[in-house]
């Protein structure tokens, strides 16, 4: 039986060695989404948890990973869905096959979003640090209080 009177032990660091592969495996966790379908973001979702107390750099990493793969899957998803049911409707007198471009450029868009996480966990396993277009500085600011 613990003793409530001793404090809880502390988490032991990662080495540098650890957090650029725990770093990298959040980036690559999209790639879980081509054979899975969702379970990208809960990969890093759950590295982020399990590393969060250990390294500051790999929850930073794995945050960062974890909503990107959010905001591809559910926003570029529903954009991509919503642009090719207008282009498809609009088809029909001739307007929808000037706006099936734009779907196409929307799908494109979501398809290529795992190079941009290939990109980040190449950086991360180099030691390089790695900051998603518009979601970086918010997720750091988040972090660091």
């Amino acid at each position: 039986m613990e003793n409530p009177a001793l404090p809880a032990p502390q988490p032991q660091p990662l080495s540098v060695s650890d957090e650029r592969t725990w770093a990298m495996l959040a980036h690559l966790s999209i790639l879980l989404n081509l054979i899975t379908g969702v379970l990208g973001p809960v990969a890093a979702l759950i590295i982020y948890l399990v590393y969060k107390d250990r390294s500051r750099y790999v929850a930073y990493q794995a945050l960062q990973s974890f909503l990107y793969q959010l905001i591809v899957l559910i926003g570029g998803g529903v954009l991509v869905g919503i642009s090719w049911a207008i282009s498809g409707i609009l088809a029909v007198i001739l307007i929808g096959c000037l706006c099936m471009p734009f779907a196409l450029l929307l799908t494109l868009a979501v398809v290529a979003a795992p190079i941009y996480s290939l990109i980040g966990a190449i950086q991360c396993n180099s030691g390089q640090d790695f900051k998603y277009w518009l979601i970086g500085d918010w997720v750091r600011s988040t972090l660091t209080g």
